[in-house]
C-alpha cells in the first residue's frame, strides 16, 4: 500500500518562500509520476506541478513555473515543492499525489494515491 504524507505548510507573508515535502512509502516510488495539487477556499482542486520518474517537469501555468519548482529524491522517496514570491492567491490546501503509470499528467483522475493535504496560508 502506498502512503503519502505532506509537511511544510504554514502561514507566510506575501513575497515569502515555503517548501513543501511529501514522504512516500512504497517500493516503486521511483517509477511514479509525482504531482502537487491545491484546493483554494471555495474552488475545485487544481493541478500545480508534476514530475515524472525521469525528472521531466510540468507546471500548470507560466506564472507558477516562474515561482514554483517541483523536485524529487528517489533515494529518499520524497517529492518537494519550492514556492517563492508567494501571493495571497496561493492560499490553499496542497496535496501530494502519485500516478503509478508515470503519465506526467495534470488530471486528478490520473493519480492513484493522495496525501491528506497541508494548509498554506499567505497573508497580504
Amino acid at each position: 500500500q502506498v502512503q503519502l504524507v505532506e509537511s511544510g505548510g504554514g502561514l507566510v507573508q506575501a513575497g515569502d518562500s515555503l517548501r513543501l515535502s511529501c514522504a512516500v512509502s512504497g517500493r516503486t516510488f521511483s517509477t511514479y509520476t509525482m504531482g502537487w495539487f491545491r484546493r483554494a477556499p471555495g474552488k475545485e482542486r487544481e493541478f500545480v506541478a508534476a514530475i515524472r520518474w525521469g525528472g521531466l517537469r510540468t507546471y500548470s501555468t507560466n506564472s507558477l513555473k516562474g515561482r514554483f519548482t517541483i523536485s524529487r529524491d528517489n533515494a529518499k522517496n520524497t517529492v518537494s515543492l519550492q514556492m517563492n514570491n508567494m501571493k495571497p492567491e496561493d492560499t490553499a490546501v496542497y496535496y501530494c499525489a502519485a500516478d503509478e503509470e508515470d503519465r506526467g499528467g495534470s488530471l486528478l483522475s490520473m493519480y492513484d494515491y493522495w496525501g491528506q493535504g497541508t494548509q498554506v496560508t499567505v497573508s497580504s
